[in-house]
């Protein structure tokens, strides 16, 4: 089979026609392989050794093992949230004079609440002779004891929205 001119021509043409997209595609090809670089030098650590896949999996583990710290922050922050529910949080003063003769707001009212509600009402009354201390408990704002008008006060003012 002899090849005549024309036909030995056409697949000249194809051939670099072929030649040239093939140097295009090498060219977009280096091109991308030089951007990947670039974004990958942007992301992993300076001074890495070995190939991309051994610091691709070190980075692997790397996430991986702070996924599980911050998993376990998480866990410890809603422990703490939870804990601090039943922590002292609201505070209410009140300090008065129950007797004309004595001096000054000696006597106080002090409620000592969590963000329930919950907790004590501490009340301290002063006369000239002695100072009497009490106690009450309270759930939800209310005791089940009987409450002065000043432990009363003491309570709302705890529970009052700060500003």
């Amino acid at each position: 089979m002899i090849l005549d001119e024309r036909t030995l021509s056409l697949i000249v043409v194809a051939l670099v026609a072929a030649v040239i997209v093939l140097v295009l595609w090498v060219a977009w090809l280096q091109r991308s392989e030089a951007l990947l670089r670039r974004r990958l030098r942007r992301v992993l650590p300076e001074g890495e050794s070995g190939g991309i896949d051994e610091i691709l999996d070190r980075q692997l583990t790397s996430i991986d093992s702070l996924t599980g710290r911050v998993d376990a922050l998480n866990k410890l922050h809603h422990e703490l949230e939870g804990l601090s529910q039943r922590t002292i949080q609201k505070v209410g003063v009140i300090r008065y004079n129950p007797f004309a003769d004595t001096g000054g707001d000696q006597s106080f009212a002090i409620a000592l609440l969590d963000s329930l509600g919950n907790g004590v009402v501490l009340s301290s009354l002063h006369s000239r002779t002695d100072t009497r201390v009490f106690a009450k408990p309270v759930q939800s704002g209310r005791s089940r004891y009987q409450l002065s008008d000043e432990e009363q006060d003491a309570i709302k003012k705890a529970l009052a929205p700060t500003s």
